[in-house]
């Protein structure tokens, strides 16, 4: 079965802020079946992160993301606007 995941494109008011959130949502995250993530900058805007995550199932990662509790914690971050992308993983490699 191919690797589950999800792909989130902030755009937050102040990373500080919002990675000690995100820190804090941790023991959430795993316990809902997150089991990696990556978080990235775009080079050109410190205020478009990227969180890249990779989840047991994708049926975890969507009840999780959507929840009500999340939409607090986004907002309690300063996330404005979130794009989501559930995606299943077709190839990998390293060159």
């Amino acid at each position: 079965m191919p690797d589950p995941y999800v792909l989130i494109l902030h755009e937050v008011e102040d990373y500080a802020a919002w990675k000690a959130v995100f820190d804090a949502a941790a023991g959430l995250r795993k316990a809902a079946g997150e089991l990696s993530f990556q978080v990235l900058r775009q080079d050109d805007d410190a205020h478009q992160i990227v969180h890249v995550s990779r989840w047991r199932s994708l049926a975890h990662a969507r009840l999780f993301f959507e929840s009500p509790a999340l939409v607090e914690i986004r907002r309690r971050a300063g996330v404005r606007a979130p794009q989501f992308l559930y995606l299943e993983q077709l190839d990998h490699g390293d060159l």
